[in-house]
């Protein structure tokens, strides 16, 4: 810190960091292979272990890094890393300013590329705006790879051989150019001049340790940079946080996990959490945090502590929490109005409140930031939502979805949570679809395709009740019976034609009705119907061949105007070209004598 900044060192919070990525990419092995190296590296104790998160002091970091980050370059206290690494936990920590954590590690594994939950990442980064870094993991797995545990990215790449180097960069220039798809300039982090600008991109091994120096000077750096006066919190005051999940705890009944990102939070302290129905509020009986990793074997997990600044992950039991819901605010009260913290909880939860409407599906998820999140999705993709709420599908829920008019409607979509089995039984029963999945776009278009699916299938019956648009001819020398019924051989100019559909033939612009087709046949063998281009023999009741009806004359399936109309309306993308060809032209006679028919 410079001769002349006066700031406390200790008014400066720790950076949370949030690690995200595809499954099975390495955001867990990454976050352990931090967590061991810290351990290795610092005295027992060194690390902190916190709920949900864990701590990993400037020392400690420098000692991992190495030559690449001095602790004198530094006034931050180290990193705090969120310990469930996926975008659920991303989620669902939320702050005032939208996400809680202050920058991310979007893992990608370097031999898989971009994946599904990679892109959902990413969009939830964007939506949040959060600062990010991409950690190019399993680089080991490049085939001749010669490991050097724990070196920097830069020393290791440098003496592998050429042919290997190669490999790796044609890997790692593939991820570039997808985050450039997805709106994202990047390139490798040594390249990046302006980090605000541009995504870095760093290569690492969670297996070897390789590039982790990289990656925590990286997080440093940029923190230092660019958030400092983000990180700045009033140390005595008030502590503000969010709830990251409700459990029951023996002996302690429904606690609460949280980070602390602001101010304090004291046994005894009084507090407002953000519950299902209304904010709860509640005094603080206990702070628990996990006992240090040398005495994991105590009988009890937890140690009780009296205080916890920020930044901070700490479990909270207190009376009355069961209804309190995970992503939702916790604010310590202490010397300020009661009903004004309540206040500011309720005027939070309202931020992520849901717009619903009249008629539409209903969503559950497993938190209010993914809750958010689905109902963003859903409204890019133009779905209406009924009701949208935290928890698993329960009856009730069943019963709201039930209430729809529209099958599309009658629908819950369940992001991260449990179906309760009396919910399904209810679902099977009153014709309720639901979907479930762990990744928001997949949920998405899974919904979307069904509607598809839906809608095609109500097309497919609106076009099996209506009289498609048929143009033919009576071909020369085809006359096999003159009437009773009149038996000729016709080719389907265009269109469709059905058996025991009416025919009509235009004299000048009207139509007259001349019989009904009571069979066709198509060589010898009966059919329901005839396309375009083919030649058949077609028996019309009604006419007699040489007086209603003559060799060569066009004939036309008679349309119902109120059929007329749904075709030109509703299902021209459904029909063929010559269908619709045929339509035209049998609108265009009509709308001679009549410009409205059919309109």
């Amino acid at each position: 810190m410079s001769d002349t900044d006066t700031r406390d060192p200790a008014s400066l919070r720790t950076p949370i960091v949030a690690v995200l990525g595809h499954v099975d990419h390495g955001k867990t092995s990454l976050l352990d292979k931090i967590r061991g190296s810290a351990v290795i590296e610092g005295e027992a104790g060194a690390i902190t272990q916190h709920i949900g998160a864990t701590a990993v002091p400037l020392d400690v970091v420098s000692k991992i890094a190495g030559e690449l980050v001095n602790p004198d370059d530094f006034d931050l206290p180290g990193l705090l890393f969120i310990d469930t690494p996926g975008h659920h936990s991303f989620t669902t920590l939320r702050s005032r300013g939208g996400a809680l954590a202050d920058i991310a590690i979007l893992v990608v594994d370097v031999n898989d590329g971009f994946q599904p939950q990679t892109l959902e990442a990413l969009d939830i980064l964007k939506r949040s705006h959060t600062p990010f870094i991409v950690a190019a993991n399993k680089v080991d797995t490049v085939p001749g790879w010669n490991p050097t545990e724990g070196e920097p990215i830069m020393e290791t790449y440098e003496s592998q051989s050429d042919r290997v180097r190669s490999d790796l960069d044609t890997r790692l220039y593939e991820i570039i150019g997808n985050l450039s798809d997805e709106g994202f300039s990047a390139d490798l982090y040594w390249r990046v001049q302006n980090f605000q600008r541009n995504v870095g991109v760093v290569p690492v091994s969670a297996m070897t340790g390789e590039g982790v120096p990289d990656l925590l000077a990286v997080m440093m750096g940029l923190s230092q940079r660019y958030m400092k006066e983000a990180m700045e919190i009033d140390v005595a005051g008030p502590g503000v946080g969010t709830v990251l999940e409700v459990k029951d705890e023996k002996g302690f009944g429904t606690t609460i996990d949280t980070v602390l990102y602001d101010g304090t939070i004291r046994t005894d302290d009084e507090v407002v959490v953000g519950g299902t129905n209304d904010p709860i509020v509640t005094d603080v009986r206990a702070l628990l945090q996990p006992r240090p990793l040398a005495e994991i074997r105590t009988e009890s997990r937890f140690e009780k502590v009296d205080e916890v600044g920020a930044a901070a992950g700490i479990k909270i039991a207190a009376p009355d929490l069961d209804d309190a819901m995970a992503g939702a605010p916790v604010r310590v009260v202490r010397d300020r109005d009661l009903e004004e913290v309540v206040h500011e909880v309720e005027a939070e939860l309202a931020d992520i409140a849901v717009d619903t409407e009249e008629q539409g599906v209903v969503v559950k998820a497993d938190t209010l930031g993914s809750l958010e999140a689905m109902a963003d999705a859903l409204e890019e993709a133009e779905v209406p939502i009924v009701r949208a709420e935290v928890g698993d599908v329960a009856p009730r829920d069943i019963s709201v979805a039930s209430t729809a008019d529209d099958p599309k409607q009658r629908v819950i979509l369940g992001f991260n949570v449990d179906v309760l089995p009396d919910a399904e039984q209810r679902a099977e029963i009153d014709d309720v679809r639901l979907f479930t999945d762990e990744v928001i776009y997949q949920l998405v278009e899974e919904y979307t395709g069904f509607v598809e699916e839906l809608e095609r299938a109500q097309q497919d019956t609106i076009l099996e009740n209506i009289t498609r648009p048929a143009r033919f001819r009576i071909l020369p020398d085809h006359v096999f019976r003159q009437n009773d019924p009149a038996v000729v051989g016709v080719e389907v100019n265009s269109g469709t034609l059905q058996n025991n559909t009416f025919v009509v033939k235009w004299e000048g612009n009207e139509p007259e009705r001349v019989g009904q087709v009571k069979g066709i046949q198509e060589q010898g063998e009966d059919v329901d119907e005839a396309r375009a281009g083919e030649r058949v023999s077609v028996a019309i009741d009604g006419p007699t061949v040489g007086r209603q009806i003559n060799e060569d004359d066009e004939l036309w399936t008679e349309i119902p105007e109120k059929h007329a109309k749904i075709l030109e309306q509703e299902l021209t993308t459904e029909i063929p070209g010559d269908e619709l060809e045929a339509l035209n032209m049998y609108l265009e006679k009509h709308r001679k004598r009549d410009p409205f028919w059919g309109k």
